[in-house]
Parts: C-alpha cells; sequence; structure tokens
C-alpha cells in the first residue's frame, strides 16, 4: 500500500468540527490536510445504506475531484432501544426548516427513547481512504455509552452533549478535546487505519 507520509491529503468533509479532529490524528505522520469545504469540492448526496458505503463514496468523490488521497469518515450515533437510530441517518435527524439544530436531533432522541430503561448507545465511525487512482480501504471503529438527558457540556459538536461513555460520569461534551479524541469511534477507526496504512511509517 502506498506511503502517505509527507503528502497532502484532503479530508471529504465540510463539517468544521471533524477537520480539526482529524487532522491531530494525522499529525504525527506528516500529513498535510486540508479539506473538501476549503477547495470548494461539492458533498456528494449519501445514498448508502451502510456508514462504510458511505464513507466509501464521499472519499472516491473527492479523491477525484482533488487529484489526492482522499480521507472520509461516515459516523452517526446507533441508539439500541431504538433499533439502531438515528444510524446513518443521524446529520439528517438533525435538519429542522432546512437547517442542522442538534439540539433538536438530541431532544428526538431522548423523546422515541420516552421512559425506557434501556439508553444503551454507540458512537460508530466508518473512515474510507482512497487514492486518486481508486485504491482504498475502509474501517470501521467504536465507542459504546449511555444516552443522558437533559444534554450536558459545550464542548462537543453533534450529538456529543447527551452520550455519555461507558466507564465515565461526564458527557463527550464535558470532555477535554484531547480526552475525547483518544477514545472516540474515530480514535479507534483511525488506530486500525494506521496498522494497515501506516505501519511501515512510525
Amino acid at each position: 500500500m502506498k506511503s502517505l507520509r509527507g503528502q497532502k491529503m484532503v479530508i471529504a468533509t465540510h463539517n468544521k468540527g471533524k477537520v480539526p479532529e482529524i487532522a491531530a490524528l494525522l499529525e504525527p505522520y506528516g500529513v498535510e490536510v486540508t479539506s473538501a469545504g476549503e477547495l470548494g469540492i461539492s458533498e456528494p448526496e449519501e445514498t448508502e445504506a451502510t456508514f462504510k458505503g458511505n464513507a466509501l463514496l464521499k472519499a472516491h468523490h473527492s479523491a477525484k475531484a482533488s487529484g489526492l488521497p482522499a480521507l472520509a469518515d461516515d459516523s452517526g450515533l446507533a441508539v439500541e432501544a431504538l433499533d439502531g437510530k438515528p444510524g446513518i441517518y443521524s446529520a439528517r435527524w438533525a435538519v429542522k426548516d432546512g437547517v442542522r439544530d442538534f439540539s433538536y436531533a438530541m431532544e428526538k432522541v431522548n423523546d422515541e427513547l420516552g421512559d425506557s430503561d434501556n439508553r444503551t448507545a454507540r458512537f460508530i465511525c466508518a473512515l474510507a481512504l482512497v487514492w486518486p487512482d481508486g485504491e482504498e480501504v475502509c474501517v470501521e471503529g467504536f465507542v459504546e455509552g449511555d444516552i443522558i438527558w437533559p444534554a450536558r457540556g459545550d464542548k462537543g459538536f453533534g450529538y456529543d452533549p447527551v452520550f455519555q461513555p461507558k466507564g465515565f460520569d461526564i458527557t463527550f461534551a464535558e470532555m477535554e478535546p484531547q480526552r475525547k479524541h483518544e477514545m472516540s469511534h474515530r480514535a479507534d477507526a483511525f488506530k486500525k487505519l494506521v496498522e494497515l496504512v501506516f505501519a511501515d511509517d512510525r
């Protein structure tokens, strides 16, 4: 597999919260990062039925448009008592009157749970790395936790204020970003990607 050390890579996202988190994970490997948003690359319609499928779709789109290796993630919240919802529709659950509002999405999750005793949830992240010639690799990472209510904390994004990871009494949004980055679903997926792609670069 091709080495990425010292290369420039596109993070295939327009989500400003994800870019520094992924850039921090890539920093030890000497990879220069830009994003699809910064390059003016459009966001493709996410038409796949799985996190891996959508991650690969986005990575292929940005690699083709930029001529650079592209890293895409597709991630979301899966709530056990809701049969894995919102799942791949996690971002779409946040759309209200045409605007993305995660306060609305978190309230929706809590409302659907109602008085259920089962608050078990997990964050899932699929990471896809695609080179301009079409070579690809895709992995999945997870972090287990519970849905809490009311939402707490202002340091995270998305569903972080209602997600309390197992073994902690604070939410992801109350946790220092560095601590969250070390244990997140994205970090778990990245560790697996490192084993496949950066093993010879350490």
